[in-house]
């Protein structure tokens, strides 16, 4: 994986069964923030979900590109035992939630959350001390 220093604010730990990392509100936060999940993923041996997981992380970060103005967290913790999922967390300093939406065919954006609410074991978010995180869960083959 190879990211370049401005488009990583912080490295907060990707050793152990976490990994964490803080982007810039800039457009190359999610291109850094879809490597870093990949090569993360990779690391842990769960190629299996990388796509998908980077999919639905560009996803979110994308809509806190738009609505925030803050730095964007991205966390990843491990599967902890047989059956239990990935977990993956996008915070911001936006303390809205996200709303879904439907949209037309026409429209070019607006999938975002139907595509994580489809994609994902589960999801939803929550309110932390500066703004919010919004978290989902993937299955992971081979563990159930």
């Amino acid at each position: 994986m190879r990211l370049l220093a401005w488009e990583v604010i912080g490295v907060i730990d990707t050793d152990g069964d976490c990994a964490e990392w803080t982007f810039p509100a800039e457009p190359g936060a999610v291109r850094a923030a879809r490597a870093a999940v990949r090569g993360q993923l990779h690391g842990w041996d769960l190629d299996s979900v990388a796509d998908l997981a980077a999919l639905l992380v560009s996803e979110l970060v994308t809509n806190s590109l738009r609505h925030a103005t803050g730095p964007i967290g991205v966390r990843l913790v491990r599967p902890g035992g047989r059956g239990e999922p990935l977990l993956v967390e996008v915070s911001d300093p936006l303390p809205d939630p996200p709303r879904e939406r439907v949209a037309r065919p026409e429209d070019e954006s607006g999938r975002g959350l139907q595509l994580l609410a489809g994609s994902s074991r589960r999801w939803g978010t929550r309110p932390g001390a500066s703004g919010k995180t919004v978290w989902f869960e993937l299955a992971v083959p081979g563990t159930a």
